[in-house]
């Protein structure tokens, strides 16, 4: 009978858990099981956390706040989102201040249409315990040019746009199985440039998280799950330029059953945020 029990055990927890309609799970980057714990514990340690996210998911939003309320009473902290362009650092930084009020924000920075839900808090936070917050993205019409006609259309921007982007020429590999999957998605039809502007942001946003991190602080950067999986994207300009850099990464994806973690998502990141696919999406 012994040797039935945990058996019998693991299929009383899975039973429990459904019962309780538990909306997400942690894992390792192997498959197992983790716990919030776990994840806070590992982002102590790191330089640089990359968190990427669903952008309509609210779960994934309410774990980042979360996590970087906990963080921010254990490190000192910088933060920096895809969400915000470098162009716009100069009213983040005003508001951040006090300097103008949150209409002002939204009328002279390029703000996402689920800015108010989504990334105000960790801003307003921010705000609140004098916590740096970096807008590391490309602005996106740097990146359109990049889609459009590649690398090649950065050289003609001016000496003062050129400090809103990773200093050129801008590393490129072609082959990394993000950006060869990107082409595939997009079909037969698709240029050879659309990889190149979603270099162009993973440079950048490596760029400027390097630029900002300090000494004995944590980076926690928010950003699309698919610009930080499988360690491409801006882990690997972060490694190319500082291959000894702690690196957390968290990814978010979403499976119709939570309790059984999909193998696909194997090696994802060092942490995957399993969400159940009916969790209400912001947009």
């Amino acid at each position: 009978m012994k040797k039935y029990w945990p058996l019998i055990l693991f299929s009383f927890s899975v039973t429990i858990q459904a019962q309780d309609k538990v909306p997400f799970r942690i894992f390792d980057g192997n498959g197992r099981e983790a716990s919030y714990k776990d994840m806070l514990k590992a982002s102590e340690k790191a330089e640089v956390i990359l968190f990427g996210e669903e952008h309509n998911n609210a779960i994934a939003h309410w774990l980042q706040l979360e996590l970087t309320k906990d963080l921010a009473e254990k490190k000192q902290l910088v933060l920096g989102a895809e969400m915000l362009e470098a162009d716009n650092q100069k009213q983040l930084d005003q508001y951040l201040k006090g300097e103008i009020n949150q209409k002002q924000l939204d009328t002279t920075a390029r703000l996402w249409p689920n800015y108010k839900t989504d990334y105000k808090p960790l801003v307003d936070f921010a705000k609140t315990k004098n916590i740096p917050f970096i807008a590391t993205n490309i602005p996106r019409r740097f990146a359109a040019k990049v889609s459009k006609n590649g690398f090649e259309a950065l050289d003609e921007l001016t000496v003062e746009e050129k400090n809103w982007i990773a200093p050129l020429p801008i590393l490129y590999d072609a082959n990394l199985p993000g950006y060869v999957e990107m082409l595939k998605m997009m079909g037969e039809h698709t240029s050879p440039n659309m990889p190149k502007a979603q270099a162009s942001k993973d440079a950048t946003m490596a760029y400027f998280i390097l630029k900002n991190k300090k000494p004995e602080t944590t980076f926690v950067h928010y950003n699309g799950t698919y610009h930080s999986d499988n360690l491409e994207g801006i882990n690997w300009y972060l490694i190319k330029k500082e291959p000894k850099l702690k690196i957390l990464t968290i990814a978010t994806v979403t499976q119709k059953d939570i309790i059984r973690f999909e193998k696909e998502n194997l090696h994802r990141a060092d942490f995957i945020l399993v969400i159940d696919e009916d969790v209400t999406k912001t947009y």
